[in-house]
């Protein structure tokens, strides 16, 4: 999330109650968190685990539970008990919950020609580009991008929050979500069918390239990033945090793992489950998945394990 104008580090500080080491008068221009950190950004981190990634991450402001680390040349750190609640501190009071009390905000853009059926709920701050179609009962949460000539069908959710949570055992309720203040953008010529599930980012976009076309109940997790002219199939489901360049191709009931690459035109099977990035140009079939024509012969000798067997025992 991009704050509306940069601030001072100081003023941040004050506002979380944080010790400042480095720069107090440095400006910072937005928060993210690890996946999607850009120089100028604030990130969170409250588990030794990670200290180590957050330090050498992009972020030039690391909100952190300790003063007991290296802080690389040219960041600063705030420094509190409860990084977390923090960060939850600085969402909301950029990006507070603003309740609808319409079913269309009046802060909502929709560009010429656009159609939207009876039932459609339309957020706050969402913009919609012309010549779009948005059937009955979809719903666009707040701060959704949508570009030209968009289809979207019966019943799809864009912009749900992220199913991404801060998990600690020491306390009563284990998970607590992660405040999404990210968003959703649909470029032009993109086809959403009936029933998907698109979550805004936790802190970014959440990214459906141009022309691409989702089949009916297609569920894209968080910050996912899809390329142009690509093409899922039903019950495809992809975790937060992966990429699809361009020209991917996911059939039916297809799930990718979080924070993958899936390369340019590939193929991936039907009912395969990925667990690793995948090459450009390469089709993949399974779960885990392998390359097609590897699994295929893999299936064939699989079957002949009887036959084999029977000769094995016959010759002793």
């Amino acid at each position: 999330m991009k704050f509306p104008s940069p601030v001072t580090v100081q003023w941040i500080a004050g506002l979380i109650g944080a010790e400042v080491l480095g720069d107090a008068a440095a400006f910072a221009t937005g928060i993210n968190e690890i996946h999607r950190v850009e120089t100028g950004d604030i990130c969170f981190v409250d588990h030794p685990k990670y200290y180590d990634k957050c330090l050498h991450s992009a972020a030039s402001f690391i909100i952190i539970n300790t003063k007991e680390v290296q802080v690389p040349e040219g960041k600063t750190l705030l420094v509190l008990s409860d990084p977390f609640e923090a960060y939850l501190t600085i969402a909301n009071h950029f990006r507070p919950f603003a309740p609808s009390e319409k079913s269309i905000s009046n802060s909502s853009k929709i560009g010429d020609g656009t159609v939207v059926m009876p039932n459609v709920f339309i957020g706050n701050h969402v913009t919609i580009g012309r010549d779009c179609v948005i059937h009955p009962n979809v719903a666009i949460l707040d701060y959704t991008v949508i570009g030209d000539s968009v289809v979207i069908q019966a019943g799809t959710v864009v912009g749900s929050d992220a199913f991404y949570y801060n998990t600690k055992k020491n306390r009563e309720v284990w998970y607590r979500r992660m405040q999404s203040c990210g968003h959703v953008v649909i470029e032009d010529f993109v086809e959403i069918g009936a029933g998907c599930t698109i979550d805004r980012g936790v802190t970014a976009d959440t990214r459906i390239g141009q022309g691409t076309k989702l089949d009916n109940m297609v569920h894209i997790g968080h910050d996912v990033v899809i390329g142009k002219n690509c093409l899922l199939a039903a019950q495809v489901a992809i975790a937060g945090g992966t990429r699809l360049k361009d020209g991917v191709t996911l059939w039916g009931q297809v799930g990718l793992s979080k924070t993958l690459t899936i390369g340019n035109n590939v193929t991936v099977l039907a009912q395969s489950g990925v667990g690793k990035d995948l090459p450009d140009n390469s089709v993949h079939w399974g779960s885990p998945s392998e390359d097609a024509l590897t699994k295929k012969r893999e299936l064939i000798w699989v079957r002949r394990i009887p036959e084999l067997w029977k000769k094995v025992m016959e010759s002793k």
